[in-house]
């Protein structure tokens, strides 16, 4: 895993068969930031993507690859130093083949951040 542990941790979960709901905790002093952006930092669309996919592999305890993604939306940034608690919602369901379709949500309270729906294929 690339993110997790170091660019954000994993407060609280809760888990079914179905879903995943977790509170992160993202680290505003990551290197990322140092670029993206100097005295402004985002957290980059790419790692929100990857941050759902971590917390899935994290929780199946499986390594997984993106191979459709159907629906991704950024729809507001993420600014580390005023929001670095936030949560993850996902919803699967996993078939016998190791296709894995994927409804996920990083949110903030009401305000949506990113977005996702696509299947990943368990390694």
């Amino acid at each position: 895993m690339i993110l997790l542990n170091d660019f954000f941790t994993i407060d609280e979960k809760t888990v079914s068969d179905t879903e995943i709901k977790t509170q992160l905790h993202i680290n505003a002093g990551h290197r990322i930031f140092e670029g993206h952006f100097p005295n402004q930092p985002v957290v980059p669309g790419v790692c929100m993507m990857q941050m759902i996919k971590e917390i899935l592999e994290h929780i199946l305890g499986k390594e997984t690859n993106l191979v459709q993604a159907t629906d991704m939306k950024f729809l507001a940034i993420i600014n580390p130093q005023e929001k670095n608690l936030i949560q993850a919602s996902i919803k699967y369901v996993a078939s016998e083949s190791g296709k894995i379709s994927i409804q996920a949500t990083l949110y903030k309270d009401e305000l949506v951040h990113f977005k996702f729906k696509g299947q990943l294929q368990a390694s």
